[in-house]
């Protein structure tokens, strides 16, 4: 049986410094936990970046990695620090400085899901928390640093799209009365995960499929943009969060009749994506 907590599909040609990630849309949830937890299946899932798998599905067939968490958020979160282990949650925490991830209950492990909802009653120990990570944490990154250390290696630079959805309301707040939403939200730290050329060439392309964007508000970029966005060690990482209600019924976490249409649209941002990584390779030996 495979126990692996990712999925990795290669190109047969890997033509690009572009890798993509999606750590947040697995959906294998092991049967202890589900028959641990209060919540029930569907409730579990609406942390879920349901489906963003399949939306960047057509990267490997275009050239460019294509790295896919298989366990699900509510179970680890990969776009957390190993380290921001939750005391609510975890006996024998040693305590550290103030976090509010942590403290809202989204650690490394989550207490809740969205809506502050409690996956569990109880603690865990710390052993099996060390263990759920050294599993399904530790595996994904190193697998993800392999990738974009080969990048930088066949190509001189490593870009990472990190491939994440947003619920519909989380625009709300920072949403102009009587303008449109964005449809999708590009964080690169506020200019410290990426170069500026490559964010706006990212940016470009979802307009140009006809999406509204916006950068950095009300997501910047978690873990994973700011862990492995290092510019001047020519590693890029920009994260995308793409509004939930363009292609999917949020309340009952299943495509909806423009998942179809959004793919596509999706597939001519990959490519166009993907060409960023062409510019600039290396010359073929003579």
């Amino acid at each position: 049986m495979d126990t692996s907590p990712y999925r990795l599909a290669m190109p047969g040609v890997r033509n690009t410094s572009v890798v993509f990630s999606s750590p947040h849309s697995g959906r294998d949830y092991p049967w202890e936990f589900l028959n641990n937890s209060v919540l029930d299946e569907r409730t579990i899932r609406s942390s879920e970046d349901a489906f963003v798998d399949l939306l960047f599905s057509d990267a490997p067939a275009m050239g460019a990695p294509l790295l896919l968490a298989k366990v699900p958020r509510a179970y680890v979160d990969l776009n957390r620090s190993i380290e921001e282990l939750d005391p609510a949650l975890i006996r024998d925490v040693p305590k550290v400085a103030h976090n509010p991830r942590v403290s809202s209950g989204l650690g490394v492990i989550p207490r809740v899901v969205a809506n502050g909802k409690a996956i569990q009653l109880g603690k865990m120990s710390i052993k099996d928390a060390r263990a759920r990570l050294d599993t399904c944490w530790v595996p994904y990154h190193a697998r993800l640093q392999t990738l974009l250390n080969e990048a930088r290696s066949s190509f001189g630079e490593a870009i990472l799209i990190d491939c994440h959805s947003m619920p519909h309301e989380a625009l709300e707040s920072v949403s102009r009365p009587g303008l449109p939403r964005a449809d999708v939200v590009i964080g690169d730290r506020f200019g410290a995960s990426a170069r500026s050329d490559i964010v706006e060439a990212i940016e470009t392309a979802f307009r140009a499929a006809g999406l509204r964007v916006v950068r950095n508000a009300p997501f910047a970029g978690a873990y994973i943009t700011q862990h492995y966005g290092r510019p001047s060690r020519n590693q890029h990482a920009v994260q995308i969060e793409i509004d939930r209600s363009l292609y999917m019924n949020e309340r009952m976490v299943r495509p909806n009749g423009n998942f179809q249409t959004v793919r596509r649209l999706i597939a001519s941002v990959i490519s166009e994506v993907i060409e960023i990584g062409r510019k600039d390779q290396p010359m073929a030996a003579e």
